[in-house]
């Protein structure tokens, strides 16, 4: 089965069940003015603790369900976006699972917030263990940890629009050079512009290796072209707010989930992105390497840029 005929054949059949106030042993704390940087590194490190998330796989799901779990105590809508895509090497289908959070569904005008939550197969840019273990810590747990702790911040919030966060499955599911990248944002790019929800997403962003010790983020050039407004607000808010990890200049051009947001979807969208990870796809992307400091420098930015966004409308 190829990409797009999975895409097609699925267009309409995005998961109706929707998980809200589902009974659990957690409760959903007080929304925290401070973006709490421990918290949100050991949500990196439960993640981590489930070991490879690759797409279809064991671990993939065991997160899903914590996942669910986490967002509806909050009291956020929780829905999956199912779809097929072929496996590289056998061309058997893999079932996939985009998840979406949703706060506030009833506003019609939204952002998203993106980031995918699979890992890569192997760690193949490593030097000496090139089909060793990957954890995926920077490249897929800290985005998810970080919107796992902006739950705290909102629920019962009152933001300019409604917000959507949107977790990619298929962003690669890679093989050396067998396979394609941003499967999951290629779907919910195409499913948003063949079938037209009631919402209108005005502005994206998407986070992607957020969490490394040694946090520089660049404008990505990608996003310069294809979302300026949104862009340059980020960081501007970092500026106001004397963020010195968010510099205010281009420099990576980046090929990332935000390409078909761009693209297909046509919803401006901004990558946040630290691309200077020194242990990308190594077995060495590890919590070790990462910081909540570094989640809680992007949280707190964020937070501050959808309390008071620009004229998205425009």
């Amino acid at each position: 089965m190829t990409r797009r005929a999975a895409a097609t054949s699925l267009l309409t059949a995005i998961l109706a069940v929707v998980f809200r106030g589902r009974p659990h042993d957690l409760v959903a704390e007080t929304p925290a003015t401070e973006f709490d940087e421990q918290r949100a590194f050991d949500y990196l490190v439960k993640i981590c603790r489930l070991g490879s998330r690759m797409s279809g796989s064991r671990g993939m799901a065991e997160q899903q369900k914590i996942l669910v779990e986490h967002f509806t105590a909050f009291d956020a809508e929780v829905r999956f976006q199912p779809f097929d895509a072929a496996h590289p090497l056998n061309g058997q289908p893999v079932r996939m699972n985009n998840l979406i959070v949703s706060w506030h569904p009833q506003s019609q005008q939204r952002v998203l917030l993106a980031c995918h939550y699979d890992t890569r197969p192997y760690p193949d840019r490593d030097l000496i263990l090139p089909r060793g273990k990957f954890i995926g810590a920077n490249d897929g747990a800290s985005g998810v940890a970080l919107f796992m702790e902006l739950a705290h911040h909102l629920q019962g919030q009152n933001f300019p629009y409604g917000i959507d966060m949107v977790l990619f499955d298929g962003e690669e599911l890679i093989y050396g050079r067998q396979g394609k990248y941003f499967l999951g944002s290629e779907y919910f790019a195409t499913n948003y512009r063949d079938e037209p929800p009631a919402h209108k997403y005005l502005a994206g962003v998407l986070v992607d290796m957020i969490a490394d010790r040694n946090l520089d983020l660049f404008q990505e050039k990608n996003s310069l072209k294809y979302a300026p407004l949104v862009t340059k607000s980020i960081w501007e808010t970092a500026t106001r707010l004397k963020v010195k990890e968010f510099i205010n200049r281009a420099k990576h051009e980046v090929q990332d989930d935000h390409l078909p947001l761009n693209e297909i979807a046509q919803i401006p969208t901004c990558d946040i992105i630290d691309f200077d990870y020194r242990f990308w796809h190594t077995t060495k992307d590890i919590p070790a390497q990462c910081s909540g400091r570094s989640l809680a420098t992007v949280g707190k930015v964020l937070l501050a840029w959808l309390a008071n966004p620009p004229d998205l409308s425009r």
